[in-house]
């Protein structure tokens, strides 16, 4: 269990459990944590300890044993293969280093690996064997296939416990003690007060959101001074949640119109499975080079266009620029760990247009967003970004700074949502 870190709708884990039964051989759980996490820091790894023990707890009411053992992840798997393990199965993850930790796995363990996909609704492969251009190309291919998976998972009773099995790993009924002996980056502090981790947590948010929220959420989930949406991003990303259970709860709520779940349903599905697309077939999917040629283009054109403000990487995180708006944003970032949709593709624009040249300012980007934002490292943070920079999106009216890609200006802001009231928002949360 390294990405799909629950205990319940995870199909690698009922998959284990089946073929445990099968064998007549008791179950061991095994996440490897790694102190190198990359761009990971004590925000992360807060987040991270809470939900695992949640995860170890659940598992344990089931009669599993889960071992939480330091070192490099891979390694981990695969010195329990040598210790009378008749199989391995493995979730999945679609970064660069999660698909090298399994490779690697596969290659040298001595017993059968399995690879179960959990963290998607559809099977990467299955919907596309290419890089999407767009949310438009992908929907039909993903609504093609969709009914096919969007199904309940059942838990199946473990025929031989293995609460008893003779191994240790890290204690983690005290967090506060684990992470003191980590030595991770602690430059950015944990956000519990705003963003617990574990899946009863994420449960707990999303039905207040079905029940409060879901209603005006077609209408408000481009409001950033609301809170109408269901902040399951940072749970999603640690594999917390299932996207395939959300998307079951949205499918039969009771009193919502018919639109606002689709509108949640599009990003839930469409727009985030058009995000793992993007990461696992370009590999230049954390850089400018993996930005669609024509933006790169018309970019590199207008690099040399005189910008009206620049600032450094450390005076954006500061959080004080001449913009009070984006300024708030960047606030809401630091503090909560979270940052609101429709602020992250504004805060994402200013930063390309106050940087000294379109290359520093996706690297700013990708920097900032992975260091304060708890669902930061994600396929959607890779493919927010690649957004700012025309990813996914069409040629517009030429512009300087910007040539033929997307704009955002403050007067959107002003013409589109209370932003006053957004700065409000901001102020009150950082009161905390």
């Amino acid at each position: 269990m390294q990405q799909s870190q629950r205990c319940e709708y995870n199909h690698a884990l009922e998959y284990a459990v089946r073929e445990a039964n099968r064998l007549n051989l008791q179950l061991l759980v095994v996440f490897g944590l790694t102190d190198r996490y990359p761009e990971a820091n004590l925000r992360h790894y807060t987040f991270l300890l809470e939900g695992l023990q949640e995860t170890q707890k659940t598992l344990a009411r089931r009669g599993i044993k889960l071992v939480v053992q330091l070192g490099n992840p891979p390694q981990i798997a695969l010195s329990h293969c040598r210790e009378q393990a008749a199989l391995l199965v493995c979730d999945r993850g679609y970064l660069r280093h999660q698909k090298a930790w399994r490779r690697e796995v596969a290659a040298k363990a001595d017993v059968p690996v399995v690879q179960i996909e959990s963290d998607v609704i559809l099977p990467i492969e299955e919907v596309s064997e290419k890089a999407e251009f767009t949310a438009r190309t992908i929907r039909t291919k993903i609504l093609k296939h969709l009914e096919r998976y969007l199904s309940s998972l059942d838990m199946e009773k473990i025929d031989r416990p293995s609460l008893d099995y003779p191994i240790d790993g890290v204690n983690l009924d005290d967090i506060e003690k684990v992470l003191v002996s980590l030595p991770v980056d602690r430059q950015v502090s944990p956000v519990s007060r705003f963003f617990r981790g574990g899946t009863s947590r994420a449960k707990k948010l999303f039905h207040h959101f079905l029940q409060h929220r879901l209603s005006r959420y077609e209408d408000h989930h481009n409001q950033p001074q609301t809170d109408d949406t269901s902040t399951m991003s940072p749970y999603l990303h640690f594999g917390q949640i299932s996207p395939i259970y959300l998307a079951l709860q949205i499918k039969k709520a009771t009193g919502v119109p018919e639109s606002a779940k689709a509108a949640y349903l599009e990003e839930l599905i469409v727009r985030r499975e058009l995000a793992v697309n993007f990461v696992f077939y370009n590999p230049a999917y954390d850089s400018f080079a993996g930005i669609p040629d024509w933006a790169r283009n018309t970019l590199t054109t207008h690099k040399k266009d005189k910008r009206p403000y620049i600032y450094t990487k450390q005076q954006l995180e500061s959080g004080r620029t001449h913009d009070p708006y984006w300024n708030a944003a960047m606030n809401e970032m630091k503090v909560t760990g979270f940052m609101h949709n429709y602020m992250r593709m504004y805060w994402g624009k200013k930063v390309l247009e106050w940087s000294a040249s379109p290359e520093e300012a996706y690297d700013t980007l990708v920097s900032i967003n992975n260091k304060y934002l708890v669902d930061g490292r994600d396929p959607n943070s890779y493919t927010g970004v690649g957004w700012i920079f025309g990813l996914h999106d069409r040629p517009w009216k030429e512009r300087p700074i910007f040539g033929k890609v997307r704009t955002m200006v403050a007067a959107g802001l002003e013409r589109k949502c209370d932003i006053n009231a957004y700065l409000k928002k901001v102020e009150k949360r950082m009161a905390v």
